[in-house]
């Protein structure tokens, strides 16, 4: 635990592959994003026209984006290429799924709010000639 938490680990330029079951963790994370994108991939296409449309693209958006990224890591690692296999874009690549996760649940928690803005307008429109 004690590397984790120094420089020389993160910023180290030629870090070498990544532990075995560092890697299985890893890869397992892969084959989840991948399952993740497909299962959205079909809710995005049966959920067209609907309030949470834009969440399911964002979803799915998230999920597809972060696999390419992340089989990009592990493949940058397996060929421990210099400055690419850095530890640091991992931290990077983690930074950026929080953040990206962050907006996706802001964005979803604003959703009953526009529902009830609609059931405004539609009452409201009721009475307009």
């Amino acid at each position: 635990m004690s590397n984790l938490l120094s420089s020389s680990f993160w910023f180290k330029l030629r870090p070498g592959i990544l532990l075995p079951a560092s890697q299985k963790i890893f890869i397992g994370l892969l084959i989840a994003l991948a399952v993740i994108s497909i299962i959205l991939f079909f809710v995005k296409k049966k959920n067209k026209k609907n309030l949470y449309t834009h969440f399911w693209e964002s979803a799915y958006s998230f999920a597809i984006i972060n696999f390419s990224i992340g089989l990009l890591l592990w493949f940058f690692n397996n060929e421990t290429i210099p400055f690419l296999s850095a530890r640091f874009w991992f931290l990077f690549w983690g930074v950026e799924m929080a953040v990206w996760a962050i907006f996706m649940i802001k964005n979803l928690t604003g959703i009953p709010k526009i529902r009830e803005q609609i059931e405004k307008n539609k009452e409201f429109k009721k009475y307009i000639p």
